[in-house]
Formats: C-alpha cells, structure tokens, sequence
C-alpha cells in the first residue's frame, strides 16, 4: 500500500516492516487474523482441556487423556482473530505547542498515522477519533472514523488525520468515557495527548475502558521546555486553551514549577499503576520512528516454554 502522506515517513515504515502490532488482551474480530481471541477454536496452539459435554464435536476428544483416566476430555485451542484499533487524538489548542519546528499535534499525526497503516497493513480494522472541545451534537467527538479494514478506508483515516487541527479546551475525558460506551466490541484504544487534565479524572476514563474489556495505550507527548523549564527572565506564558495569559519571572517561579510537575508525573503514574494501562511518556524531540519500535517489541508476545 503506497499514500503520500506528508507525515508519513516511507523509510520509518519500512524500517517497521517486519514487526507486527500485537494486542495485550484478547480480542473480538470479524474475521480470522493474528490476534487472541476469548473464544476457544480451532487454531494450532493447544490452550486448554474440557470435560466433554454431550453435542461436542468428538473429533476433538483426546483418547489418550480416555485412555489414561477412563473420563472423556475435549481438547480446546486459541483462535485468532484481528483487531479493532482506534486511534483517539486529543485535538485541543495545548496540542498545538511547538518547539524546534514540530508541534505536538504533528507528532501524534506520525505516530498514529503510522500504526494506522501497520495495522491496516496486516488486516486489522482502523478508526480514527478526535476528542475537542467542538464536537459534534450527535457525539462525543469533533471528528469521528469508525473502524473498518481496507486500503480505501485506511486511506480516509489518513486524510482525516492529516485535515484536523488544533484549537479550544480539551474534550478527552467525556470523549473517552462515551468510547467506552460506543465502541461495542473489545478493541485497541490508543490515545495521543499531552494528558493536560485532572489525574484523577484520567483513572475514571481509564476504568471506565478497562471495565469494557478494551485494551488501552496512551502516548503521552510533553515538549522539552516543560519538563525542564529553562527560562532565565521574564516570560508572558498563554494558555493555548483559552485562559487568561500570566506575566511571570521565570527564575522565581522554577522551582514552585518543577515541584507541581513532580507532583504532577507522580500523580499520572500512581493512575497507571492502578489501571494497568500501556503507558508511554514521550518528548516529541525524539525520534519518532525509535518511539514506535520499542511500542511494537513491547507488545510482541512472550514465546511460551514447549
């Protein structure tokens, strides 16, 4: 599948050819595909055995396990499935920060956009979710995708990634409950945001997902200058969400600054403990091509001792 995509990078997704995306939980699909499903079949890998019950399928009784307990066994195995991925983008005007050319927003685009065509690529169904604050009245969302397989619809993802922009405060918290609500089947939820919202509102949407059964990531995109804040004057600091801008010393306020950050990222990561979410924090100078492999390999199954 070939796309000019101005955000993509051929050579980033070649470099990324041979790893797959993996989900963590199983997964309910459509079709046949490279994902665990919850629902035994008939697959190679052997999961479990089951005392049989009369209508079962006796080519699947093991007669060595009969010969050896005088009891009927029937043999069960993993199916495999493919996978439901939507990609949820915060799209509010924090996202629109940049530094050093590159804006928050624009990183998440390459992010996303990238995983939107290795899972198309490999026969999963794609969706694309924007949470703002200028959503829609019919829903929770300022632009909505729902998943579906194939080159043409990945193609509409990539044009609607591509379109979207930046602007007013943020709507992902009420757009991540709805998603919990909305999405019917078990699915890869994967969220892009600078995460600027309550912690504690954050471990209400993330149970909320996990309660559904829903597998969820979150990239979490900071830019270098606030996780370091080396201002040495006075600076006028705007809110890209629409609040009043503060005129500050920089050099009195560093250290009352880096102590609510701390408190802050402690907060965050106290959420991820307890939700068990796919946590990833991210400075969007780094590579971004280096971020997705190691979210590929980290995901990839563990093999299992023979």
């Amino acid at each position: 599948m070939q796309f000019n995509r101005d955000y993509l990078d051929q050579q980033v997704l070649d470099r990324l050819s041979t790893l797959k995306l993996h989900a963590r939980l199983p997964m309910l699909g459509s079709v046949s595909g490279a994902h665990r499903s919850p629902i035994r079949g008939s697959s190679l890998e052997f999961a479990e055995y089951r005392k049989y019950v009369p209508g079962d399928d006796t080519r699947r009784l093991d007669w060595r396990a009969y010969a050896r307990n005088d009891r009927y066994y029937i043999k069960e195995f993993e199916a495999d499935t493919n996978l439901r991925m939507c990609l949820v983008l915060d799209t509010s005007g924090s996202m629109d920060f940049a530094n050093n050319g590159i804006s928050k927003l624009n990183y998440a685009r390459r992010l996303a956009g990238s995983l939107a065509y290795i899972a198309a690529r490999q026969g999963d169904a794609v969706g694309l979710y924007c949470a703002g604050s200028d959503t829609s009245p019919d829903n929770g969302f300022h632009k909505e995708v729902p998943p579906k397989r194939g080159a043409v619809h990945l193609g509409t993802v990539l044009d609607e990634l591509g379109a979207v922009g930046a602007s007013g405060e943020t709507g992902l918290a009420d757009s991540l409950h709805e998603m919990a609500e909305r999405v019917p089947q078990r699915a890869l939820i994967i969220v892009f945001s600078d995460l600027f919202i309550d912690p504690e509102v954050l471990r209400s949407c993330f149970q909320h997902l996990r309660f559904c059964k829903h597998d969820v990531a979150v990239f979490h995109l900071l830019e270098r200058s606030e996780l370091e804040f080396q201002f040495d004057r006075p600076m006028r600091f705007v809110d890209m969400e629409g609040g009043e801008p503060v005129l500050a010393d920089s050099t009195i306020i560093a250290t009352q600054y880096q102590r609510a950050l701390e408190m802050y990222l402690e907060s965050i990561n106290e959420v991820i403990r307890d939700t068990e979410i796919d946590y990833h924090r991210i400075r969007i100078d780094e590579d971004y091509g280096d971020v997705l492999a190691r979210f590929l390999l980290g995901r990839t199954p563990k093999q299992r001792k023979p």
